[in-house]
């Protein structure tokens, strides 16, 4: 197996660079056809959360090597309560339904 990068830097300096480029633009592309994120202008006396490129290279089901790269924001330069209000976490919203479904089942309840 090839060696995986830990940067951009590292990445595109590599003997695989073409297949990182390539995991690259579709992540690229896969963000934008989800519509990830928007385009705005950044309001004044804010600064930008910076993001970063996470390499990893999976076993594909012929066992080929498949190179994924993932653009992950840098979360932890944000400033509670300045930067943002609130955050959303899906998956702790799903282990309360979960949860609260378990308990339904176990006491043979109704939910509504």
């Amino acid at each position: 197996m090839s060696s995986v990068p830990t940067s951009y830097k590292e990445a595109m300096s590599s003997q695989d660079a073409d297949k990182w480029q390539k995991a690259m633009d579709e992540e690229m592309h896969a963000l934008g056809e989800n519509e990830t994120y928007d385009l705005t202008t950044l309001p004044t006396a804010r600064n930008a959360v910076g993001g970063r490129w996470v390499y990893n290279i999976k076993l594909g089901p012929n066992n080929e090597e498949q190179y994924k790269a993932r653009f992950v924001a840098k979360g932890y330069s944000q400033i509670p309560d300045i930067d943002y209000q609130e955050t959303f976490s899906p998956t702790a919203r799903m282990a309360s339904i979960r949860t609260l479904m378990q308990i339904a089942v176990q006491h043979d309840l109704t939910v509504h």
